[in-house]
């Protein structure tokens, strides 16, 4: 999994900043604090994951010091490894270090809740609201400057992920087989975890697996095969038994049903985080689906942006736009019920990986091929962000475009008389704001949003 920020980054100091001995023992963090310490981050969770990771690490080992240095580093690189939101999951680990499964409960679920609160009421305003003249102009500007957005992040990641050749070339490929060759994200995932694995093998000078950090400390006990069999088996119920209760409820075929199985697939698949996902996303919700339209898509990410809590949390637009306008229902019940299957089915499963593979943390971080796979899907992201990149580009800049086949290759041909220069300007202008001064995001989305309404209006 991509992580906006570096293990080793500054931000976090050296392992050797905080000395295991000034932390707060484990049994001495009285619960009551922890549920209002968790919950002052969960309402401080705005700036997508790096920044989100950075307000943890300085309440939880700078202020609180009841997770050291070493620990907090082993958490993350562990949520790294998972599919799912690596804030949300360092948060749950954290939440379970200091008091077990209903700790983690709580950190997570207050980690999740406020965003998809703001979420559900913003999803709300754009089916009710969102063809009116200013809101449907503050939309356009959102989609314009998400555009930005995607290539700063495209930008971000390629410059960790790249580190040689070999990843390169692997991006190069990954980018090829998503957008070129119509190849599904889960099978470009797991190729590129292959190609990581076995090159490490072959090749290890052009695919080395990454430094275990504080490999010093003792091993957590990991419960025996039993209790991981218990935990495994009760987290899969929870995951698993509201699906059959919806197919029972909503018939199996029924939209709710197939968004089940839809939310789930991609909760297991979102390696690389939400921007790595989105593409794929977008093109079954949009072209297999039809559930909502690309420019929705892109405003629902433009939103997501916006609010608290993980990126990812645009699924639940997804659910709810969904709902709303396929459920044989009242729009705002459809969607409530879509945005509500989204949200349970994307993070149940994130509270599964956590409480069945935080008992096994030191082992897997060992485990040299899977570091070398987790780099090589690492580098595969920057292809795939790239291909989210130039779906975005197309429907924002072009609106519609035809696809042209040549071979193997589907190549994508847009009529340079659909472009729209208002599109192209709010997403030039917000590139140069993002990359060239640096300006907060929300900043730069709310302008764009003032732009795209007064050039609507224009």
């Amino acid at each position: 999994m991509v992580s906006d920020m570096k293990p080793k980054s500054s931000a976090l100091g050296s392992p050797s900043s905080v000395r295991l001995d000034t932390v707060a023992p484990v049994a001495a963090v009285d619960r009551a604090e922890a549920t209002r310490t968790f919950a002052r981050m969960g309402l401080l969770s705005f700036g997508g994951p790096a920044a989100q990771i950075a307000v943890m690490h300085r309440i939880l080992v700078d202020e609180k010091r009841w997770l050291t240095e070493p620990q907090f580093l082993h958490a993350l690189n562990f949520c790294m490894l998972l599919p799912g939101p690596e804030a949300m999951q360092l948060a749950t680990y954290a939440g379970w270090k200091l008091h077990g499964v209903r700790g983690g409960l709580i950190a997570g679920l207050l980690f999740i809740l406020p965003g998809f609160a703001m979420m559900l009421a913003l999803s709300a305003a754009y089916v009710l609201w969102g063809e009116t003249p200013v809101l449907a102009g503050l939309f356009f500007g959102l989609k314009a400057a998400v555009l930005a957005v995607v290539a700063e992040a495209l930008l971000r990641v390629g410059r960790r992920a790249l580190k040689s050749r070999a990843m390169v070339f692997v991006a190069v490929a990954a980018f090829v087989a998503i957008a070129l060759v119509k190849a599904p994200f889960p099978v470009v995932v797991l190729g590129a975890g292959l190609i990581g694995a076995f090159g490490h093998r072959l090749w290890p000078a052009l695919f080395p697996a990454g430094a275990a950090e504080g490999d010093t400390l003792p091993e957590t006990s990991n419960g025996g095969l039993a209790t991981f069999a218990r935990t495994v088996a009760l987290w899969l119920a929870v995951w698993l038994v509201p699906l059959g209760v919806i197919a029972a409820v909503f018939r199996p075929g029924g939209l709710f049903t197939k968004m089940t199985a839809f939310f789930s697939w991609t909760a297991v698949i979102t390696f690389g985080g939400a921007y790595a996902v989105l593409a794929w996303v977008g093109q079954q919700a949009v072209e297999a689906y039809g559930w909502l339209s690309a420019e929705a898509m892109i405003a629902g990410l433009g939103l997501a942006e916006t609010t608290l809590g993980p990126l990812v949390l645009v699924l639940v637009f997804v659910g709810f736009v969904g709902g709303a306008a396929h459920a044989d229902m009242p729009p705002l019940a459809g969607g409530l019920i879509g945005g509500t299957v989204a949200m349970w089915f994307t993070f149940a499963p994130c509270f599964l990986w956590i409480f069945a593979g935080a008992p096994h943390v030191e082992r897997l971080r060992r485990v040299r091929w899977l570091s070398a796979a987790m780099a090589a899907i690492t580098a595969a992201v920057v292809g795939v962000i790239a291909n989210l990149a130039l779906w975005f580009g197309l429907h924002v800049l072009f609106g519609e475009f035809r696809e042209v086949v040549l071979g193997p290759l589907w190549l994508p041909a847009p009529s340079i008389a659909g472009f729209d220069w208002r599109a192209g300007v709010i997403a030039l202008s917000s590139a140069v704001a993002l990359l060239r001064f640096h300006v907060a995001m929300p900043a730069v989305l709310g302008a764009a949003a003032i732009a795209g309404m007064a050039l609507t209006a224009i």
